[in-house]
């Protein structure tokens, strides 16, 4: 697995630190976004073997992984996150990225895609989209910020088993271990913990039902000038398979690839979103 560098830069607020993983590599950069509950380390093999023909940063979203926490859970929002994400172009002399974007990462991309087109080279979008199903709101619900005490690596993979099964129901145990380490860290007696701040699930009523949010389609037409791969899999309960053909029919350049047998969200190592996206990027790299 290719190496990558640590790259620490202040987030657009100056609120908190944020943190992303270089993969260094040449040629068009790429942006790697995460989901929610998720960090740089989603893209583990994904990236460096992007990073073969392109310029690969994986990014944490504050709250997650090695960046900071913030003080004020209202601030862990795609709208400031998209912010925190121009500063890092910036930071970095990135004029114009594709980007990737895994569930909430989707939503940033076409944020951004939609603020700043003009530094959006083109954009995969990993099972999300402009509407967005309750039933799969509901089960992230469900267990972000509400994880049982863990006090092994055996707990962590469970964990994430019991939470994760749904989307991805032909994993082994290693896999889940696998899952674990990605989603984990251990503090200073070794104990994993979460790598994510539980403030995040303010983004959910604890009270209340899970409601859907505001559509985007207004935000999706207005993407129809860049180009767009959307990733979606077969077993989704985020991302129908009616928003995914509408999003088809309204968005005329847009290519789509279906991942069998994966949920909410496929982890894009699979060979046909593999393919797609590789396909999908040396085109980009073209324009």
């Amino acid at each position: 697995m290719a190496s990558y560098s640590d790259f620490y830069y202040d987030s657009h607020d100056l609120r908190v630190k944020l943190y992303a993983r270089d993969y260094g590599g040449s040629g068009m950069p790429v942006i790697c976004m995460h989901g929610l509950s998720r960090n740089s380390a989603d893209f583990e093999v994904i990236a460096p073997h992007l990073a073969e023909r392109y310029r690969v940063i994986a990014v944490d979203q504050r709250g997650r992984g090695k960046s900071g926490w913030d003080t004020e859970p209202a601030n862990y929002t795609p709208a400031l996150y998209v912010q925190d994400m121009f500063k890092l172009m910036g930071d970095l002399g990135i004029a114009r990225a594709a980007l990737i974007g895994t569930s909430m990462g989707g939503i940033m991309a076409m944020i951004m895609g939609m603020i700043a087109p003009q530094a959006v080279i083109g954009m995969v979008i990993n099972d999300v989209g402009p509407e967005i199903d309750v039933k799969g709101l509901e089960r992230i619900k469900s267990y972000v910020g509400k994880s049982p005490p863990i006090r092994s690596w055996a707990d962590a993979a469970a964990r994430a088993k019991q939470t994760n099964d749904v989307a991805f129901p032909d994993y082994s145990d290693a896999d889940w271990l696998a899952f674990a380490r990605r989603t984990y860290h251990v503090d200073a007696a070794g104990i994993p913990l979460s790598s994510y701040d539980p403030g995040i699930s303010g983004a959910f009523d604890p009270d209340g039902p899970v409601v859907a949010p505001p559509d985007m389609w207004g935000i999706w037409e207005t993407l129809k000038v860049i180009p767009v791969l959307g990733v979606r899999g077969g077993l989704s309960d985020l991302l129908s398979e009616e928003t995914f053909g509408r999003m088809m029919e309204t968005h005329p350049g847009m290519r789509a690839v279906t991942v069998a047998n994966r949920g909410h969200a496929p982890m894009l190592d699979e060979p046909e979103a593999l393919s797609a996206i590789d396909a999908f990027l040396a085109d980009l790299a073209q324009t």
